[in-house]
């Protein structure tokens, strides 16, 4: 038994496939011969690393125009339907130019010269199944190459998995393309494996076989046949270490590969913690796999150590969906020690303490994705996102404090939104401006397996249907759209519009970012113990202001997200021979906000906006270590300050 796993346009060409990765190292081990081929290399050459880039990286993964360039290898030439798409998709939709329309005609021409070239490249007759990983956009292009292979060596099974053939969309898809012969459906690694073997039994016990394979679908007479759920992998430290060597093989012949520096994948966990407990409601990620898994700490340093010492490269990337918090105390801190190549990227949750992002920065996490997404308390608790506005803002300051990069977006359109919701983050961005604004700013999609797709009445939603481009992509009839689709479009429920306000709000995020202020806002420490806080933003109301050492005490408090009474417990901890009236508590931290040197939510919770010093940070990070978190609470501070009687509150 021989098995080629196939990597087609438009795969990332600085990134190997994970999941064809790890299976080529399960089958490997069980004696069976397999190879990966990265022909999504072959047509990068072919059109050049730059058009490459563009179209798989530029250009809006939604309009499929990757997708689209492969229709008429698929199905055969059609004027009209290019047309429709040009003017419906292309420009009525996203606005492109006649330019940029006729540079990516210019790509058709190289599809045919590419399916030829894979068609001879190959020896495909020695191999016994193909397996294609499809991924966004790589399902025309991998069928366009399916049916050919089919047509040239009809005993060459063909199978598909991947995101774009899970569920619904699988069976589907299964039903409409005969050249595909199975589809395994959600994680493959152990289903793939039980097909290889199944193929390799007796043709008589082959349909028996078949039949037991968690998540596949398949063809019984003729009948396309799903069945049912795949099955998840529950023990992570039993997946083989990834077989990345026929990716980095290909990287070396391939000119337009080389022109993008390679990122080393690695997998800690799969599922979500935060989802299996409250999904966000627009998430549509994990299908039917949110359970939570992750690796031991013993597991992933192993594999880190022998990815890293096979495959060096400048940046390492966590595919998981987020980091196991307990890592912080396992993972993290021996990666502390470890010679890593450059720095690593993993998703995260946003509610971190400030000791969180110092282990990061240690263990050279710098370059995170929190799904901060908004803001707002209202529209974060529309996403059932368990943080709040205030923490998040927290979290950018910190990682601009220890110079991590910050991944994130700001959404909208989510049911239930007000215009109140947009009007308070237009007042809040202007006071973020020195710290890490929004990548992108954009209304929310709507896609399969998200709580708003499962359930639209619950949420206001009505009208859901697969976007137009759909119809470009599969012009077959009788095709259910609404199966293979996992984008969708929606209207609204009249109680549940969304604010008009929010495009104003976006506007505004992507014009403050795009006009950057070289300006910032600092603590500095002051030599009779108390703080000087000097900012030099361009909108600054004051350019210095000096703190008492009880005013110290209260900025380096709400240095996290704190009320009055925990201020107070501050206080009066560090200072418990002096007594403090809350009045002019409050009326300081207000003072504050009136400065745009803290933010507050309205609910006696502030935070203060000014970066912190080095020389400071240690003593916070070992406060936020025992912070407790009940509301109330006091932190140890004590010790971080001088004996003094201090001056009054700053008036």
């Amino acid at each position: 038994m021989r098995v080629v796993l196939v990597n087609m346009p438009w795969g990332a060409l600085e990134r190997p496939a994970l999941g064809i990765s790890l299976l080529k190292a399960g089958l490997v081990a069980q004696g069976v011969a397999c190879e990966v081929r990265y022909l999504n290399m072959l047509f990068a050459d072919l059109i050049g690393s730059e058009r490459c880039r563009q179209i798989t990286h530029d250009l809006p993964h939604i309009a499929f125009i990757g997708e689209w360039l492969f229709t008429e290898a698929l199905y055969g030439p059609d004027a009209g339907r290019d047309a429709l798409f040009v003017e419906q998709i292309l420009r009525r939709d996203w606005r492109l130019s006649d330019q940029h329309i006729a540079e990516l005609f210019g790509v058709r021409p190289a599809v045919e010269e590419f399916l030829s070239q894979a068609l001879d490249a190959q020896d495909w007759a020695s191999f016994d199944l193909a397996g294609f990983t499809s991924t966004f956009e790589q399902n025309i292009a991998s069928l366009a190459l399916a049916r050919r292979l089919k047509e040239r060596h009809p005993k060459l099974k063909v199978a598909f998995g991947g995101a774009n053939w899970e569920a619904a969309m699988g069976e589907e898809l299964h039903r409409a393309f005969a050249s595909v012969d199975f589809a395994v459906s959600g994680e493959a690694d152990i289903s793939f494996p039980m097909l290889v073997q199944a193929l390799q039994a007796r043709p008589r016990e082959q349909r028996r076989l078949l039949a037991a394979i968690p998540g596949l679908v398949w063809r019984d007479r003729g009948r396309s046949v799903a069945n049912g759920s795949g099955a998840p992998v529950k023990a992570m430290d039993e997946l083989p270490i990834p077989d990345f060597s026929d990716y980095f093989h290909a990287r070396e012949h391939s000119p337009a590969a080389a022109q993008a520096a390679p990122v080393l994948l690695f997998e800690t966990s799969r599922g979500c913690w935060w989802g299996a407990k409250s999904h966000c409601t627009f998430c549509g990620l994990n299908g039917h796999t949110m359970a939570y898994r992750s690796k031991s700490p013993a597991r992933v340093l192993d594999e880190l150590g022998e990815l890293i010492g096979k495959w060096p490269c400048p940046t390492l990337e966590a595919v998981d969906n987020i980091l196991d918090m307990k890592y912080f105390d396992t993972v993290l801190p021996t990666l502390e020690k470890m010679d890593l190549p450059g720095p690593v990227f993993y998703e995260v949750k946003a509610n971190m303490k400030r000791h969180h992002v110092a282990a990061l920065q240690r263990a050279q996490v710098l370059r995170i994705q929190p799904g901060i997404e908004s803001l707002s308390d209202h529209v974060l608790k529309l996403m059932r996102k368990g943080t709040t506005g205030l923490r998040n803002i927290q979290l950018l300051k910190w990682c601009r404090e220890y110079r991590i990069a910050v991944d994130w977006n700001l959404l909208y359109g989510f049911p239930g939104e007000t215009d109140a919701d947009y009007e308070a983050i237009m007042d809040v961005l202007p006071r973020i401006r020195h710290l890490q604004l929004p990548g992108a700013c954009g209304p929310i999609r709507l896609d399969r397996f998200s709580p708003y797709f499962q359930r639209p009445e619950q949420f206001g939603i009505k009208d859901v249907r697969p976007m137009p481009v759909y119809r470009f992509l599969y012009p077959i009839e009788g095709l259910r759209h609404e199966r293979i689709a996992y984008y969708f479009h929606f209207s609204y429920e009249a109680t549940a519009c969304a604010s008009p306000r929010a495009h104003a709000a976006a506007h505004l995020a992507e014009e403050l970012r795009d006009h950057a202020d070289d300006g910032s806002l600092r603590a500095l420490p002051h030599r009779d113990g108390g703080l000087h806080l000097a900012d030099t933003r361009a909108q600054a109301k004051t350019t210095a202001l000096k703190l008492s050492v009880f005013e110290r005490c209260i900025a380096m408090r709400i240095d996290e997200v704190s009320s009055v009474a925990q201020v107070m417990a501050a206080l009066r901890e560090a200072f418990p021979a002096k007594r403090f009236a809350v009045e002019d508590v409050r009326a300081f931290l207000d003072e504050l906000v009136s400065l745009d040197m803290a933010l507050t939510d309205g609910n006696d919770n502030y935070l203060g906006l000014a970066l912190m010093p080095a020389g400071l940070r240690p003593e916070l990070e070992a406060a936020s270590r025992r912070m407790p978190g009940a509301r109330g609470a006091a932190p140890p501070f004590a010790t971080l300050f001088p004996p003094t009687t201090g001056e009054p509150l700053h008036a």
